[in-house]
């Protein structure tokens, strides 16, 4: 499943570059994040708890950056599962930065998710609707954050 969407946030490109590299600012935006820890520079390990339909569930995970071009693009994979292993996520991430003409920031994000077991049986439309309400979230709590409008 595609995950995509863009937003504008009323910040210089390198403040917002800075924010995104910081794995401790992510976690404060990020809904459901209930700690992370750095493994490496490139490699971070963190608790994420959602909740989609009835079900609730507390995934481990571990976040990979791949490749990125300061300033512009971070290519990154996340990988994890329930700590029951009940369901499994994969994705594969792509975040990228341009300047708005206001001097602000355009922010652009694509994700091919892929998710098996008890969460991967809802299908693609409560998954879609719940990432969008995700994203809304993050948006408000990144733009909070840099004392900004979105």
């Amino acid at each position: 499943m595609k995950i995509a969407g863009a937003f504008d946030i009323d910040a210089p490109r390198t403040t917002v570059w800075e924010k995104v590299r910081d794995p401790q600012l992510m976690a404060v935006c990020i809904p459901g994040c209930e700690g992370i820890e750095e493994i490496d520079r490139d490699s971070y390990r963190a608790q994420v708890a959602v909740k989609v339909g009835p079900i609730k569930a507390r995934f481990d995970l571990v976040v990979e950056v791949l490749s990125e071009d300061p300033l512009k693009t971070v290519v990154s994979r996340t990988s994890g599962e329930e700590g029951t292993r009940a369901s499994v996520v994969s994705s594969e991430n792509v975040l990228r930065l341009s300047d708005t003409d206001g001097g602000g920031t355009h922010v652009e994000y694509e994700a091919e998710v892929s998710m098996t077991g008890r969460l991967g049986k809802f299908g693609l439309g409560i998954f879609r609707k719940k990432a969008d309400q995700l994203a809304k979230v993050f948006v408000v709590n990144f733009s909070e954050i840099l004392g900004v409008s979105a």
